[in-house]
């Protein structure tokens, strides 16, 4: 028996949070093993409900578990008070330190159009520092406005952080093909994106086996778009890292389909890496792809480290697989072509998890 977290989130959030749950409660039952979903408030029914959108109650509860599924939240669209501060997602992330953020795209079909159909990258994005401000600070944010008219930015690179993202990206390219590149920006940001190539580089010495090489991100944005196949592992700070994964996601299909997982040492975050989409909540045509890979990827994690994990990696494996059969057999949502509803398809993996 497991036990997972699940924050519905806002706009789409709880059509494909619900989803995914069904997806993920069938491939656990084939592999017999229990689950046992611990629903917590999140976002706006929270702030309804407790007056913020992560109560303490949803943090005691998730101190205690060690992975949980998070809907897209809609933070944009909550009272005044609430915005210009941390993201609900960035308290999390912030409380248990989910340092790596995994961004693989890939082309899941031939049915779902892909600008590079060829394409397989992983984008390993450090996701506690860097160029972005809401996360980069000990308390408060690292935007500062010393009068209306002038806004300043603080950038943190640290050697402790990215030698610990650096190792996560050598590791899974060690399991893959073998191949890291470094996203950097050494011609003009020569102190802080230096130091991340550097360091990387420096840790690359311990992965003999390992081929690396560092890109400036706007020529390797190009090259993605040229050369996908020459990349298979990409490491990146925080914000070259997000937009990065979002082209990959597009080039790979549609961000719809890119899933994401947030990890510590000891936690784990399953979280598309597509938002809230209010304006098409409730309308049953959004795309639960993303949410649903990001759970596989999560039970992947929580497989690999446990010792008797070979049922929850395949219970990972049976979710990617149903969700290919699924596309292949010509049935997807209309942001990707199709004209099934959340729902047909959700159908549709269910019973592509059905034993044969």
């Amino acid at each position: 028996m497991i036990e997972l977290g699940v924050l519905r989130g806002d706009g789409i959030g709880p059509e494909i949070v619900s989803a995914t749950t069904q997806v993920v409660e069938r491939a656990l039952d084939a592999a017999a093993v229990g689950v046992r979903w611990v629903p917590l408030p999140f976002g706006r029914q929270a702030i309804d409900e407790f007056g913020t959108p992560v109560p303490d109650v949803t943090l005691e509860r998730l101190d205690g578990l060690t992975g949980w599924i998070i809907g897209p939240h809609d933070n944009a669209g909550y009272p005044e008070q609430f915005r210009g501060t941390l993201s609900p997602g960035g308290v999390i992330r912030k409380r248990y330190n989910l340092f790596a953020n995994i961004r693989p795209a890939r082309a899941l079909s031939k049915s779902v159009r892909a600008v590079c159909p060829d394409i397989d990258v992983v984008i390993v994005r450090e996701n506690t520092e860097g160029f972005y401000a809401d996360r980069n600070m000990y308390d408060g944010a690292g935007e500062f406005m010393p009068t209306a008219d002038v806004a300043l930015a603080v950038a943190v690179f640290t050697r402790a952080a990215i030698e610990r993202i650096a190792h996560e990206a050598f590791r899974i390219a060690a399991t893959r093909r073998r191949s890291v590149t470094i996203a950097h920006k050494t011609n003009v940001l020569t102190r802080t994106t230096g130091l991340f190539r550097d360091t990387c580089m420096a840790v690359a010495d311990q992965y003999p086996d390992v081929e690396v090489r560092g890109e400036h991100v706007d020529a390797l944005a190009a090259l993605l778009v040229s050369r996908p196949t020459q990349f298979d592992v990409i490491v990146a700070e925080n914000m070259f890292g997000d937009i990065l994964s979002d082209l990959t996601g597009q080039l790979s299909g549609s961000l719809g389909m890119a899933p994401s997982l947030n990890a510590s040492d000891s936690k784990a975050m399953a979280q598309a890496s597509h938002g809230a989409a209010p304006d098409i909540a409730g309308r049953d045509v959004a795309n639960p792809v993303a949410m649903m890979l990001s759970a596989a990827m999560l039970l992947r994690w929580l497989g690999e480290r446990a010792g008797s994990g070979r049922a929850l990696v395949g219970a990972a494996d049976a979710v990617e697989h149903a969700v290919r059969r699924t596309l292949d057999a010509g049935l997807s949502t209309p942001d990707v072509g199709g004209s099934a509803g959340t729902r047909e398809f959700t159908d549709g993996v269910l019973t592509a998890l059905r034993p044969t």
